[in-house]
């Protein structure tokens, strides 16, 4: 299914996306009122800006979201002066599905992070390709803008290493996540080149946990920890197609304490680095 340039989401995503945020709407509304007020109807519009009349039509009623490109495109048609334009800003988040915004608060919001993946690279540490792939991986399979868009929603995310004050960042990887050719050899080579570029931060800590550990802690499966400035601890886990936010402190206490035991077991993050530099050569 090709993407149309400009355009993301199908408006029959309920599942990830449930309802879109009110933004959507109101910029909807404002398109339609700055298009009938410059004298188009739906398919000139879409004439002038490039894009057909039904997805000029689904933009309108909220169905569709807008990107960037396609605002810009708008405003230079109808002549708003950057009235439309403006509204870039606030798409920036509305664009990505609910529990990735959800994600996203909670990480702006937090001192400090930490993960423990088991299944794959860390979501935060992934390259574009190697996200990609993931979603292509999925199954039932999803369409090409889905795919575009939870790519997008999930590179989105990774701003949080240009914070300032930066947080603290910790990952524990499970050594077979750096093995294994999810999307092929190159693919996996610049997800690990990805790994040592971070791993240089000052504020960023990345932990390798060997497959010949005889004493493990993570068997529960992967977490993600994030202490908000107050001092609370929130965790977040995801199987399959369930996702998880534990405010509770009594069990978010045990996953923190779980969390430490799992960085003790690991490989140092000096030793780590070693360790996925060596396993780059052999890739």
């Amino acid at each position: 299914m090709a993407v149309e340039a400009g355009l993301l989401g199908s408006g029959t995503e309920q599942q990830d996306w449930e309802e879109e945020p009110e933004v959507v709407r109101t910029i909807a509304r404002q398109i339609k009122l700055w298009r009938e007020r410059a004298g188009f109807t739906q398919a000139g519009l879409g004439l002038a800006i490039g894009f057909s009349e039904e997805l000029v039509a689904k933009v309108e009623c909220g169905q569709r979201i807008p990107t960037a490109q396609f605002l810009e495109k708008v405003d230079e048609a109808v002549n708003a002066g950057g009235m439309v334009a403006a509204f870039k800003a606030d798409l920036v988040t509305a664009r990505y599905p609910k529990k990735v915004r959800d994600l996203a608060k909670l990480e702006a919001e937090s001192v400090e992070i930490g993960a423990y993946s088991n299944h794959n690279i860390q979501g935060l540490l992934q390259t574009e390709d190697y996200t990609r792939a993931l979603f292509k991986m999925r199954r039932p399979l999803l369409d090409e803008e889905t795919i575009e868009r939870q790519v997008a929603a999930r590179m989105a995310r990774q701003v949080i290493f240009e914070r300032w004050p930066a947080p603290i960042l910790s990952f524990v990887q499970e050594e077979a996540t750096l093995r294994c050719p999810l999307g092929g050899r190159e693919v996996l080579r610049g997800v690990l080149e990805r790994m040592l570029e971070i791993g240089q931060l000052r504020n960023v800590e990345i932990q390798v946990m060997p497959t010949d550990r005889e004493d493990h802690a993570g068997m529960g499966g992967q977490l993600c920890l994030f202490e908000t400035p107050d001092g609370l601890t929130v965790a977040h886990t995801e199987v399959q197609q369930f996702s998880r936010v534990i405010a509770d402190r009594k069990h978010a206490h045990v996953l923190k304490a779980r969390y430490g035991i799992i960085r003790a077991q690991a490989l140092t993050p000096r030793e780590s680095m070693t360790f996925i530099e060596k396993l780059l050569g052999e890739t």
